[in-house]
């Protein structure tokens, strides 16, 4: 008998030696999983932001270009269209490029109008030499095509 107490003596002590370690240990763990996981969904729901926003500005100058197409050429609107979308959806807009490419010319009816948007977005909490040279961006583009309608110029 003596010998089954001293092998459970011996247990008791080392159980009593790490009192408080369980929660020192979720706590470092909980924290290395943690902080990626926040992070992660900031630049996630920061990208996705920027998409939503890219692809709204080329929809949305894309019906400009076509409402447009019969005052001549619609760069212009295409334009000032595309930096208030973008400005609305918090992306910088002059960093953003905008392409206009027409079938044929573009204030004949039936003409498809394509408009192709380009912007990168900074993703969060880099630092601005890392966002400037293209490491810590992600490069967002969309397209969006409309055709001019039948009815266009006529008055």
């Amino acid at each position: 008998m003596p010998s089954s107490r001293r092998s459970t003596d011996a247990g008791t002590r080392r159980l009593a030696d790490e009192d408080g370690s369980a929660s020192l240990e979720f706590l470092t763990v909980g924290m290395i999983l943690l902080v990626p996981l926040v992070y992660l969904v900031l630049a996630m729901s920061s990208i996705q932001a920027a998409a939503l926003g890219v692809e709204g500005a080329a929809r949305q100058a894309a019906r400009v270009a076509v409402l447009r197409a019969d005052a001549g050429e619609p760069a212009a609107s295409v334009g000032r269209t595309v930096r208030v979308v973008l400005a609305d959806y918090g992306v910088d807009a002059g960093a953003a490029s905008v392409d206009v490419v027409c079938t044929g010319p573009c204030e004949t009816a039936g003409t498809r109008v394509t408009v192709s948007v380009q912007a990168s977005v900074a993703l969060p909490l880099v630092p601005q030499a890392l966002a400037s040279s293209g490491i810590g961006t992600v490069r967002l583009e969309s397209r969006a095509t409309q055709t001019v309608s039948r009815f266009a110029g006529r008055s």
